[in-house]
C-alpha cells in the first residue's frame, strides 16, 4: 500500500497528521538532505517565512536549521514555521528540524518524495 503522502492530494491543515509508518518513511528521505533555511539571530521574519512556503512547495519535505539560545525556543520556533506554513513536524534533532507539507501540483524534477521515489 502506498502512502496516502504520495498520492500529493491537497491537505487541509487539520487534516495533517501523517502515521508512524509515513513519518519513518519521511525520516529516511530527509537523511540525506540538506538544510535549505537557517534561521539565525533575528528570528522568523517575513523573509525567512517566504523562503520556508517557496522551499515547501518546491521540495515538499525540508530540513531549518534553528539557531536558538535553547531547547525551549528551537521548539517554540518550530512551533510557529509549523502553524504559519501549514507543514507539519515530522522530526526535531538539535538545532535540525525536519517539516513536510504536500504540494498541489510537485515537480517531479524537484520534489524529494517523489525523487526519492524515483530512485
Amino acid at each position: 500500500m502506498t502512502p496516502h503522502f504520495f498520492q500529493h492530494e491537497p491537505t487541509s491543515t487539520t487534516n495533517m497528521k501523517q502515521s508512524a509508518h509515513d513519518k519513518k518513511h519521511l525520516r529516511t528521505i530527509a537523511h540525506s538532505l540538506s538544510p535549505v533555511v537557517t534561521i539565525a539571530q533575528k528570528g522568523l521574519t517575513e523573509n525567512v517565512n517566504e523562503e520556508i512556503d517557496r522551499a515547501l512547495s518546491r521540495h515538499e519535505l525540508i530540513k531549518i536549521k534553528i539557531f536558538a539560545a535553547d531547547r525551549d525556543s528551537r521548539k517554540e520556533l518550530t512551533q510557529q514555521i509549523c502553524e504559519i506554513s501549514g507543514a507539519e513536524l515530522i522530526q526535531s534533532i538539535g538545532n535540525v528540524a525536519v517539516i513536510f507539507r504536500a504540494a498541489e501540483k510537485p515537480n517531479p524534477k524537484l520534489s524529494n518524495i517523489l525523487r526519492f521515489q524515483a530512485s
